[in-house]
């Protein structure tokens, strides 16, 4: 398949991680890729020179997607260099700008993206900083950067998706900066280039007002960070045998920090403010009714797309809101099965291994078996800067995702989240079912219960059952449904079974009471010394 986006890029000569970051994270401005942007509501598709400008009185000296040297050349009209820069999901294009010290830049900022994007030229102080054609709306967050930008003298401009904003300024100083979308993760995922102001004083080109706001959060500090546990998701009641009707459900979407392990935190991006996100539950032919809320305080568009829609995205590209906004849609259930849910803004996988996944069950007509007992557990893989262990509230590394080398791999998205006192409880004799669930953004579980034997298992939550086993693998965005008789009191505990993984968080426990059964399992001599 043909990778028409890489324009002018040599993939031999470029390692992994360069070509993924050059192409967009995780290539999702690919060509090859474009079946998952669709997917995931955030199409990117391109819009014409026409729609772009529509509206826009002031004239640019280019439109988006040309090859590299062509667009980074400057057009001098009446002594104002005419610059276009184009933000995708995610990068710049063309990621090379330049302009002349002490003559006027008039830029246009384009946004192709599915989500606001922004741009500062960092350490750049300038001169006459106006706005010539103002988008059409603005976040919260991007106001105040605008407006904190404009008191420090430098460049920034900001863009909804299919919208542009045009700014006029005068570089003042000589020299190579880096210019940047501040979104957070946006930087880091590739997002950047470089404006080089010529001639002018280039001893100047330093600032101390420069400031980068792409990764608010602070890395390890090497102190511990105290951080609340998260609580569990409780599990949905059963819909048993009634018929169709209108299920109405509202998510609301909390940023908050959170323990990850001993002394280490993370902010969390959450659906309801647990990991995983709560479980949705109905029948075969529901008609469900999802709104999904964005509270103010936040700093990040989110949206939501579930598996178990039939429709563009399932859901996200209906559901992307803005802080401070929500949005409402209905899908009809047609499928049974058990259904990974997750948010798909980019970075797509930087959101999934924030938090943001969850399940939707969709039972059958007549309900499921009736069991004693339903548990919910999801495995994620969480990415930190950083050693892994290093105390402090740490920052999501990019760069470790990419690489998928995860510092966590956790049940229910902590250490020990369902051990100890957050242990599950059952009684021998009782059936119980697990519904299990692998959020990502990465890592595949081989889910196994140490010491017990799955009755049933319904492999990707599908209708037909597999019986008696022992290890069911579990694929990133997919999920299972495991049902087993308890007949033997003791501590058993879950796992992925790639067990490196149990010492990242992919454990949890089972107490099982009740009374001894010496025909399944019987101690005939403890540990001793041998006689």
């Amino acid at each position: 398949m043909k990778l028409e986006m890489l324009d002018q890029i040599d993939s031999t000569t470029m390692n992994r991680r360069s070509l993924l970051k050059r192409a967009g994270l995780l290539g999702l401005t690919l060509p090859a890729a474009g079946a998952l942007l669709s997917a995931c509501g955030v199409s990117g598709a391109d819009m014409t020179p026409d729609e772009m400008e529509k509206g826009n009185q002031s004239k640019t000296a280019s439109t988006s997607g040309a090859p590299l040297a062509a667009a980074a050349a400057p057009a001098a009209a009446g002594g104002v260099t005419e610059l276009t820069v184009t933000a995708m999901d995610l990068k710049f294009e063309p990621a090379q700008l330049s302009a002349p010290a002490n003559q006027p830049v008039r830029l246009t900022f384009i946004n192709k993206g599915a989500i606001e994007h922004d741009i500062e030229i960092l350490g750049l102080t300038v001169d006459g900083l106006t706005t010539v054609t103002p988008p059409k709306a603005m976040s919260d967050r991007a106001t105040g950067l605008h407006d904190e930008a404009t008191a420090n003298k430098q460049a920034y401009a900001a863009a909804g998706s299919g919208d542009q904003m045009v700014i006029e300024f005068t570089p003042t100083a000589a020299g190579s900066f880096e210019f940047v979308c501040l979104v957070p993760g946006h930087k880091e995922a590739g997002m950047k280039g470089t404006f080089t102001v010529t001639g002018g004083d280039a001893a100047a080109s330093a600032t101390p007002m420069a400031m980068d706001h792409s990764v608010p959060m602070p890395a390890g500090t090497g102190e511990p960070y105290p951080a609340d546990r998260m609580p569990n998701p409780e599990v949905a009641a059963p819909v048993g045998t009634r018929a169709p009707q209108t299920v109405k459900q509202t998510v609301e979407i909390h940023e908050v920090i959170g323990y990850v392990d001993e002394g280490v935190a993370y902010k969390f991006w959450t659906f309801n403010g647990t990991v995983p996100g709560p479980m949705i539950r109905a029948r075969v032919d529901d008609y469900i009714e999802l709104t999904l809320v964005n509270p103010a305080e936040n700093m990040m568009p989110h949206n939501i797309d579930l598996h178990a829609v039939t429709g563009p995205g399932g859901g996200a590209e209906a559901t992307l809101i803005q802080p401070g906004q929500q949005a409402t849609f209905r899908f009809k259930a047609r499928h049974p099965g058990v259904f990974v849910y997750h948010c798909a803004t980019p970075p797509v996988p930087q959101h999934i291994s924030s938090g943001m996944y969850g399940l939707i069950v969709i039972e059958p007509e007549g309900g499921l078996t009736p069991v004693d007992r339903e548990f919910y557990v999801m495995q994620g893989d969480l990415y930190l800067e950083g050693g892994r262990g290093d105390k402090g509230l740490r920052a999501f590394s990019i760069d470790k995702m990419l690489d998928e080398n995860p510092d966590y791999v956790t049940f229910n998205g902590a250490m020990g989240a369902l051990t100890g006192d957050r242990t599950f409880k059952a009684k021998v004799g009782e059936t119980i079912r697990i519904f299990f669930g692998v959020g990502g953004p990465n890592i595949t579980s081989s889910f196994h219960i140490i010491g017990e034997v799955f009755d049933r298992v319904y492999p990707e939550g599908a209708q037909e059952v597999h019986t008696h086993v022992q290890t069911t693998l579990v694929p990133a965005g997919g999920a299972t449904m495991v049902e087993l008789g308890l007949e033997v009191p003791g501590t058993y505990t879950m796992v992925d079974h790639s067990l490196g993984r149990v010492s990242k968080g992919a454990a949890g426990t089972i107490v099982v009471e009740g009374e001894e059964n010496p025909d399944l399992f019987e101690v005939i001599a403890p540990a001793a010394p041998i006689s």
